[in-house]
């Protein structure tokens, strides 16, 4: 199964820190392409597109942080470009924003969950699925 990894820098997040790195339990195989992005949206002047395209890639299993900024924006961006985006409901995650007025982290989850389990748009299909039941061979 293609994996294909995006990986965000910014102002906040700048290449090489200690937040930009990934986390040593996720394993990134050489041959696995990174992404390299600014925005939000992981389509966002990035070349995802066509590394999806050179791969033959039509439906997208997202996985990730931040799940109220990052995971919501590529979900839209990815229907809107042509692509079935299924959430991974239990492989996402954000951080605590409660002081500036966003709900709890867990309540973001949630709701992000909820709002994206039946989203759907002509022709594309969002969804939310377990990590236990994710299926790389289903449509």
């Amino acid at each position: 199964m293609p994996v294909v990894w995006v990986q965000h820098s910014g102002e906040d997040v700048p290449i090489d820190s200690e937040g930009w790195q990934f986390i040593p339990e996720l394993s990134h195989r050489a041959a696995e392409p990174v992404v390299p992005k600014r925005y939000a949206d992981s389509f966002e002047e990035t070349d995802l597109e066509s590394v999806l395209g050179e791969r033959h890639i039509g439906r997208l299993i997202v996985a990730g942080a931040q799940t109220d900024e990052c995971i919501r924006a590529t979900l839209h961006g990815a229907i809107v470009r042509g692509y079935d985006a299924t959430l991974v409901s239990d492989a996402h995650s954000t951080e605590d924003l409660t002081p500036w007025g966003a709900p709890p982290p867990d309540k973001v989850i949630d709701h992000t969950n909820l709002y994206w389990q039946n989203h759907a748009a002509p022709g594309r299909q969002g969804g939310t699925v377990t990590t236990e039941s994710v299926d790389f061979g289903g449509s």
